[in-house]
């Protein structure tokens, strides 16, 4: 199971079993941006004066964030059986407990029962 599938579990089972919080998936990307853009009629683009952009979270962002009932926010990297986080990874996790959230890593969504119930 890759880290896509295990996120689309994670957020099936938080919905199932937490209603009343909210959790979303974080997207990043890069792509390109000019003067303008040209609709081809093969159905491909020309990009006048393109240059490259990306949009999105800082690196390290969690993979998956939200808020719990009663307004405590939780942060989620998901990894595989096998994955280990970022270097950027932990730093944010780690800051994020510092203020005040709960941040933890998830294989699953047992991982993120226990990352809401740890005492802090």
């Amino acid at each position: 199971m890759n880290e896509h599938d295990i996120q689309n579990l994670i957020r099936l089972e938080f919905s199932r079993n937490i209603p009343k919080g909210s959790l979303f998936r974080c997207n990043v990307g890069k792509g390109w941006t000019g003067s303008s853009v040209k609709r081809n009629p093969d159905g491909s683009i020309t990009i006048s004066n393109p240059r490259p952009f990306e949009t999105g979270l800082p690196n390290g962002f969690s993979d998956l964030f939200g808020i719990l009932p009663g307004g405590r926010a939780i942060f989620i990297e998901v990894k595989t059986e096998k994955g280990k986080p970022s270097k950027e990874q932990v730093n944010f996790l780690g800051h994020m407990s510092d203020i005040g959230g709960l941040a933890g890593i998830a294989r699953s969504f047992e991982d993120v029962l226990k990352i809401i119930n740890e005492v802090k």
